[in-house]
């Protein structure tokens, strides 16, 4: 398990799938050693990319993972923030307990991992994180308010830790469209799909491109936010 001396480390939650899997592929063919954290390890996931069975709503996983990943890899230089839950429930339809666990995976397991890998970041005065957000982030829309609330409480964080960890720590928001990923198959509940909205999707390996492209940028320089999905999406 030891690291290439000339690498970067990286902690990709929620990355045995979509979007996570594609950005843990990306990172690992530029040579970063690469961690995914998540509930169940992908199939076929490339032999390079190491696995921990994590739930990010939990504490003790999280601690049992940061122990793991310091003894046998090292401290992450980036933190990609994956891990996250959809639903479609209507506010005065829905069941608080669903909406609860959405926003304990979107929102809590994100400050989880900030306040357990984020401080030495700061002590070294180097690293990267990057969050994934989704258009929906300040998009009130029938169905869609527990979610899109989720990732708009996501992207105040964001913000709030580049503020809090300037000029050291460099942060980043990608929010994509509709990707071509098994997201909407695996929300808690809803029913749409890719093919009903009719606005076509981008592969999740253009996501990953834009979080190397944010991963480097010269020293002195950082990408705040990026915004990608089709051209025939409007929203």
């Amino acid at each position: 398990m030891a690291q290439n001396a000339s690498s970067k480390i990286a902690l990709v939650t929620g990355g045995s799938n979509g979007i996570g899997k594609a950005i843990a592929e990306k990172l690992n063919s530029q040579h970063v050693t690469v961690v995914v954290a998540d509930l169940a390890e992908a199939v076929e996931q490339d032999s390079d990319i190491l696995f921990q069975k994590c739930d990010v709503t939990k504490a003790e996983d999280i601690n049992d993972l940061y122990s793991w990943i310091i003894k046998n890899v090292g401290h992450p230089d980036f933190l990609i923030l994956n891990a996250g839950q959809g639903i479609q429930e209507k506010l005065t339809e829905g069941d608080p307990e669903k909406w609860k666990k959405v926003l304990d995976t979107n929102v809590m397991g994100a400050l989880r991992c900030i306040r357990a890998f984020t401080p030495h970041m700061l002590s070294q005065k180097s690293g990267n994180v990057v969050f994934i957000s989704s258009v929906s982030a300040n998009q009130p829309h029938p169905y869609g308010g527990i979610y899109a609330a989720s990732k708009t409480a996501l992207e105040v964080i964001a913000e709030t830790l580049r503020q809090e960890t300037l000029p050291h720590i460099n942060v980043t928001v990608v929010s994509p469209g509709i990707v071509d990923t098994t997201f909407y198959k695996h929300q808690i509940s809803g029913n749409n799909t890719v093919e009903q909205m009719e606005m076509g999707a981008i592969d999740p390996k253009e996501i990953a491109d834009d979080v190397w492209y944010a991963l480097n940028k010269k020293k002195g320089t950082s990408i705040n936010k990026i915004i990608t999905r089709p051209t025939l999406q409007n929203f």
